[in-house]
């Protein structure tokens, strides 16, 4: 079983701009200009055929997901399913704050961000699970639908709303058939290939853990063309992600993941990024 996620990041933000921590507490909307990066964003995914579009319930990726949707081929046909899971890490008494208190905290303390966790915030580990979480309940979900004989899933169930680790409010995703365009001529599989074509829509924080579980947990190799160095930092506000995920319809086996790209910025270029 084989499919695609294409993993984006908000657009940004007044608090983004001021370097100013937002977190879960502060639920700010996109800016003018990363209004202009969620729609320039769509119109360079707007080709792929996506079968099902999550976003986090926080406004600035909402609105970012809204923004993809509208530019997408099959938006007509496409429904945004906002999961609390996906949300920005929750960063405490920081939250409004400038980045600089936060790096002042850590080095205060002898540590560095984002290890670093101040009071009342989440720590990376507890980021990490949430991510884990929600690509297994992505997995587990597709898998049946390929058991089953549904190449193509008609619809999924996902968690509209969350509380604690209780999946609740369910609801239902009408999909359309999965395919892919080319970006930066680096899509490793044809769309006939694929069982499912996802757009995810997150934050900086919880896509830095993703990437890192992906990668150090999963061993999902980076493009070579890509700088290594800049894996484990925070992607740019609506950059792109693609990985492709592989795995035998075993319910122990790892995954296999390829990473087509990563944190991609060239659709940015023309509005001034």
């Amino acid at each position: 079983m084989r499919f695609r996620v294409i993993l984006v990041r908000h657009g940004e933000t007044r608090y983004n701009k001021a370097k100013l921590l937002q977190g879960q507490g502060v639920d700010e909307p996109l800016s003018e200009f990363g209004s202009k990066q969620a729609k320039a964003a769509g119109q360079t995914l707007g080709k792929i055929k996506f079968s099902h579009v999550f976003s986090s319930d926080l406004q600035r990726a909402k609105q970012t997901a809204s923004a993809i949707v509208s530019e997408n081929i099959c938006g007509h046909k496409l429904e945004i399913i906002c999961d609390p899971k996906l949300r920005e890490r929750k960063y405490g008494i920081v939250e409004g704050k400038p980045l600089s208190e936060l790096r002042a905290l850590a080095k205060a303390a002898g540590q560095r961000c984002p290890a670093f966790t101040p009071p009342g915030a989440e720590t990376v580990d507890e980021v990490q699970a949430r991510a884990k979480e929600f690509f297994n309940y992505l997995c587990n979900h597709l898998m049946q639908r390929a058991e089953k004989g549904n190449t193509v899933p008609d619809r999924i169930d996902t968690v509209a709303e969350y509380s604690g680790d209780l999946h609740s409010s369910l609801k239902h995703l009408n999909s359309v058939d999965s395919s892919s365009c080319d970006i930066n001529n680096s899509i490793s599989h044809k769309a006939e290939d694929l069982i499912a074509t996802v757009l995810i829509v997150s934050h900086g924080g919880f896509m830095l853990q993703w990437v890192s579980y992906f990668v150090k947990d999963l061993k999902c190799p980076l493009p070579v063309s890509f700088d290594q160095s800049k894996a484990f930092s925070v992607c740019p506000n609506a950059g792109i992600s693609s990985f492709v995920v592989t795995f035998d319809q075993i319910a122990d086996s790892s995954p296999q993941i390829v990473c087509d790209y990563l944190y991609d910025c060239s659709h940015l270029e023309d509005i001034g990024v």
